[in-house]
């Protein structure tokens, strides 16, 4: 389902690197115990984090999409009444979230024009991510409200060091496309979590940059006759819902947006994806750059199939969202199947 389309054009004066397009990723589930199959370097996308933070002008431009998807997850705190006095920011990269919840009157509701930031809704925020150069990029920049921020550097994205029934809230924003064992990082997080406590987060999934990865491989075929693994696969969203019920996780809602961001051409999306450490980390890749003559006819296939009347190009970013409750008390829970007294066909024919 499409909720949402925004268009952003960005700068024409970009350089040009490799871009990392998205295709479906589908799960098989393990029993406990059992050997993760290995899609990801983790170590790779390690380095490309790091390596991109540290371009802190370059990777600052580039933040735009993590800034707004954090932005509209830490949105649907709006409809928790209810404050959380340790919430744990899972994947933070460059601090998003911190940035999203303490801007002013984060209320999109025309009819509600001033509200207080969502941070004060929070005690203490813990920002956890694996990267120490993207987390601490920002450390010097003051946030726009006051925010109690704890930064931690995670050992290993896939394992949560953090001791059971710990967080009021977990939060995650664009880092969970990248893990192995997704099944597994879900676990931990209803684990660190307090009895009847959300999880909340957005991850890349479905048809990202759709568009990318057709024209990439058509102008392969063309240029070199096969097509390489450039592209890294991405969860769709039933596969989401299911993991989510599977993982322990009650009151589920999972749903999807499109974020079409205008570009002048396929160098500046490729550019800003490196920038972001959204490059290709697949084991088995074809390392180094693509070939200058696959690029070109990217280029060339790109506009021919995708590209707008006004000369940029877009690219579809597919968010989905996803919200779940660790199991306490004190939930809602559904009736036995056969309890109900009504019969819903009698109460279809009155109508």
């Amino acid at each position: 389902m499409r909720l949402n389309v925004a268009r952003v054009c960005r700068p024409q004066n970009l350089r040009l690197l490799t871009a990392t397009p998205g295709a479906r990723r589908t799960y098989a589930f393990q029993a406990s115990g059992g050997a993760v199959f290995k899609v990801f370097n983790s170590r790779t996308k390690w380095l490309q984090k790091e390596r991109a933070a540290a371009n802190t002008e370059l990777s600052r431009q580039a933040d735009y999409l993590k800034d707004e998807v954090a932005m509209r997850v830490c949105e649907r705190l709006l409809d928790v009444k209810r404050h959380f006095p340790l919430v744990l920011d899972l994947g933070a990269n460059s601090c998003n979230i911190a940035r999203a919840l303490t801007r002013e009157n984060p209320d999109p509701d025309p009819s509600n024009p001033v509200s207080p930031p969502l941070a004060s809704k929070i005690t203490e925020l813990v920002a956890a991510e694996s990267s120490s150069t993207l987390l601490h990029r920002d450390a010097d920049l003051a946030l726009p409200t006051p925010l109690n921020l704890t930064r931690h550097v995670l050992a290993d994205d896939e394992s949560l060091p953090f001791a059971p029934n710990t967080f009021d809230m977990v939060l995650s924003s664009l880092s969970l496309h990248w893990i192995n064992d997704l099944p597994g990082v879900l676990a931990q997080i209803n684990s660190v979590l307090k009895p009847d406590s959300p999880f909340i987060g957005a991850m890349l999934g479905g048809d990202t940059l759709f568009e990318l990865r057709t024209s990439l491989q058509l102008a392969e075929q063309e240029r070199r006759g096969g097509i390489s693994p450039h592209v890294s696969p991405l969860a769709d969203v039933r596969d989401v819902g299911g993991l989510l019920q599977r993982t322990g996780f009650q009151m589920l809602t999972v749903d999807v947006e499109d974020i079409v961001v205008d570009y002048p051409d396929t160098f500046a999306l490729m550019q800003d994806l490196q920038a972001m450490g959204e490059g290709n980390a697949v084991l088995g890749r074809e390392m180094g750059a693509i070939g200058k003559d696959v690029l070109l006819a990217n280029e060339a296939i790109y506009r021919e199939l995708h590209g707008n009347e006004d000369g940029t190009v877009p690219a579809t970013f597919r968010i989905i969202h996803m919200i779940g409750w660790k199991e306490g008390a004190n939930q809602p829970k559904p009736l036995k199947r056969g309890s109900g007294e009504v019969n819903l066909k009698d109460i279809l024919e009155q109508k």
